[in-house]
């Protein structure tokens, strides 16, 4: 989960040329107020609060927070939530107010964060913020997470509404973190129904994951209707995985995002867990390529990374010779059950119009009042720069001098 790896998509991202078929944007860093939107204060604080060096005296805390082990304490821990996040709810609000039709945040899918709790290096859970924001304008938003592991943050988090519904493809059983995801477990109350759990073995392939993946995904868009569509990408469903146990290839795994962004819906794309950090870069390069309407040839051009791809250097990376645990007769009982589950719901649910609420709070600063001897940080310059797009190529570039992303 280090950013290395993002650094790996970003530059492979770079090399192919996509970014001049995009608009490329440096996110806001998220403030502490729009973290609370759904995650308690307290612990937004004690995020905010703790480092590396002060960590032995807030044991009780640790505990409580779930910090440590799968969580670890690190230097920057805060700015690095602040900016994933941020990612988000920035793409979310581009959507929102139509600017762009696809949005993509690499950095995001943190699924795992809990209201109170960091959980699976999970600290902030970018995707319920965007999808809280996407849900000012949007009466519906559809959540499909196809990380090897269950998307159990962002489905506990809208558990009882129907205005989200939760698609999850994991895998489950013999102990597999986090452990939740049974495809017995379809929400609550007003969210009845409207959470989708698809339990799956080891061993399952391309063919097997995408016909079921279009199959149900299809049956759900066209009953709940969705306005808007958050797509998590966790890379470690790929074969290969030093986590995982699926056999997808890039292909099959990119086939699912071809297929969402098929529907024309809004669409919000994030990454998510991904252990072995070069598929994870080859994916999320293929799969902006797939955003983009754009098939990348399969050799690597050079890059800062490129010795990372050795030995082939190529894009493609096979399939493992393993058995698929899931059989047909298990993946048909499984389809039956969504459905019924689906059959369920009337009519998409709708809500009653009401003032949207405003994006988010920025506080204001006085440009007169800065101090000029002060050093001002990447994120305030960029506050007062008045254009909209981030990345250009000319002779004023300043990416290529000082390195900045």
């Amino acid at each position: 989960m280090k950013p290395h790896r993002l650094c790996m998509t970003h530059h492979l991202v770079l090399s192919y040329g996509l970014h001049k078929k995009m608009e490329i944007y440096r996110p806001h860093k998220a403030y502490p107020i729009e973290l609370a939107q759904f995650h308690s204060a307290d612990y937004v604080e004690f995020l905010h609060r703790i480092t590396p060096d002060t960590q032995h005296l807030y044991a009780s805390e640790l505990t409580r927070y779930n910090l440590g082990e799968d969580c670890p304490v690190f230097d920057n821990l805060f700015e690095f939530c602040q900016i994933y996040t941020g990612g988000t709810l920035d793409a979310a609000r581009r959507l929102n107010h139509k600017t762009c039709d696809i949005a993509i945040n690499w950095a995001g899918g943190l699924h795992h964060a809990k209201k109170c709790e960091a959980s699976g290096f999970c600290y902030i859970n970018d995707l319920v913020l965007g999808i809280l924001e996407l849900l000012k304008y949007h009466a519906r938003v559809l959540y499909i997470d196809i990380d090897v592991h269950h998307g159990d943050g962002v489905e506990e988090a809208f558990y009882f509404t129907d205005r989200v519904m939760t698609v999850s493809f994991h895998k489950y059983g013999d102990l597999f973190f986090p452990g939740t995801g049974d495809i017995k477990d379809i929400g609550e109350r007003e969210g009845k129904y409207y959470a989708i759990n698809i339990p799956l073995k080891d061993g399952i392939d391309d063919s097997s994951f995408t016909r079921l993946f279009k199959t149900i995904i299809a049956k759900v868009i066209e009953t709940y209707l969705p306005g808007a569509i958050v797509l998590q990408c966790g890379a470690d469903s790929l074969a290969r995985d030093r986590l995982g146990c699926f056999n997808l290839s890039i292909e099959g795994h990119a086939e699912c995002v071809k297929f969402v962004k098929k529907f024309n819906i809004p669409l919000l794309v994030t990454g998510g867990g991904g252990y072995t950090k070069e598929n994870v870069a080859r994916c999320w390069a293929v799969e902006t390529g797939v955003l983009l309407d754009t098939e990348l040839p399969n050799e690597i051009p050079n890059n800062e990374y490129i010795e990372y791809f050795a030995p082939d250097y190529t894009l493609k990376v096979p399939n493992l010779n393993m058995d698929n645990l899931n059989s047909k007769t298990y993946l048909s009982s499984i389809k039956v059950q969504v459905m019924e589950s689906l059959r369920s719901i009337q009519h998409a649910p709708g809500v009653q119009m009401q003032e949207v609420p405003p994006d988010f709070y920025i506080p204001d600063f006085d440009e007169d009042e800065l101090d000029p001897d002060e050093r001002v940080d990447q994120h305030t310059q960029d506050k007062q720069i008045h254009r909209d797009d981030e990345y250009y190529e000319g002779d004023n570039d300043n990416d290529h001098d000082d390195g900045a992303r």
